[in-house]
């Protein structure tokens, strides 16, 4: 069975056209997937915007509802970077509904892909860096608060620590937080995750791929989780805006297929989630489809029993 995959077409909200995050990936992602016959209709599922109920496991009822009505302070919107419009806010609840519809599938199927998520610097009371809710943070909490899982990993490489996740989750024994990211690079302030891989800048495939391989498996094997989260994020790659690592698109799918295969081979499901990623998008698109091929090959793989 191919992987299930995640999404829904009001992901791609409208933005001014001067805007630098690139939300029309999105769409060009759900499009190509099925252009380069990635995905048939069978593995399609659409997610529910999250209720409040699950949203409050993570963040106030005070932030959520006042970005959602568009009356956060003007620092806390310069902080996230994004307008509250109402596509938006929608997009923003329908995002954090399809991470954890990806958990549930990943855990039914053994692999799950999301074709958003990875807002990874959203903190209970504020957002930041175009993150306004913490989707994987929530579906983590879900999947605790339901008793579908008791231990689970987040993993998360991209090129930006995972800052609000790893506060969310300190002091949490069921969770183990690991973040490989760019020391240099934003958030200057960062946070204790479980574990941190602070990375050079300039650091190329070979180097990044032996830091990452050289501890993740271990890492599995230690807490012994009943899913992985992963964010994929594509902003190590060497022409990103936002990047400071020099991945090349073949080191970004050899790190997809170690993360995924470090899962599957220990038997522990995994749902991917898409992160961060800055170029124009022709090239941003292509590199988001590499965790997408690198999951329908992991799984052929893994279920052939190779």
């Amino acid at each position: 069975m191919r992987p299930a995959l995640v999404y829904h077409p009001a992901y791609s909200a409208p933005l001014p056209s001067s805007h630098r995050f690139p939300m029309a990936k999105f769409r060009l992602l759900h499009q190509a997937l099925q252009q380069r016959g990635l995905a048939s209709a069978d593995q399609w599922h659409r997610p529910l915007p999250a209720p409040r109920r699950w949203l409050e496991l993570v963040h106030s009822r005070t932030y959520h509802q006042a970005f959602s009505r568009n009356s956060l302070e003007r620092q806390q919107q310069r902080r996230i970077g994004l307008p509250a419009t109402p596509p938006l806010v929608r997009r923003t609840w329908l995002s954090v509904g399809g991470t954890v519809l990806t958990a549930r599938l990943a855990l039914q199927h053994g692999i799950a892909c999301h074709l958003a998520g990875g807002t990874h610097h959203a903190f209970p009371e504020h957002g930041s860096g175009f993150c306004i809710f913490n989707d994987v943070a929530v579906a983590a909490r879900v999947l605790l608060s339901e008793g579908l899982v008791q231990r689970l990993m987040v993993v998360d490489l991209d090129v930006h620590q995972g800052d609000a996740t790893a506060l969310i989750f300190q002091g949490e024994p069921r969770v183990l937080t690991f973040s490989a990211h760019a020391a240099s690079n934003f958030p200057a302030r960062k946070q204790s995750s479980d574990l941190d891989l602070p990375l050079p800048d300039g650091l190329e495939d070979e180097p990044y791929l032996e830091a990452v391989g050289g501890v993740l498996p271990e890492l599995i094997e230690q807490h012994r989780p009943q899913l992985v989260l992963y964010n994929a994020g594509v902003d190590p790659h060497r022409r990103d805006r936002l990047g400071r690592l020099e991945l090349s698109d073949a080191g970004l799918l050899r790190r997809d297929h170690l993360v995924l295969d470090a899962c599957l081979r220990r038997g522990v499901p995994v749902a991917t989630v898409i992160g961060g990623g800055y170029d124009a998008l022709p090239e941003l698109v292509e590199r988001h489809l590499l965790v997408f091929r690198a999951a329908t090959d992991q799984a052929r793989l893994h279920r052939a029993g190779i």
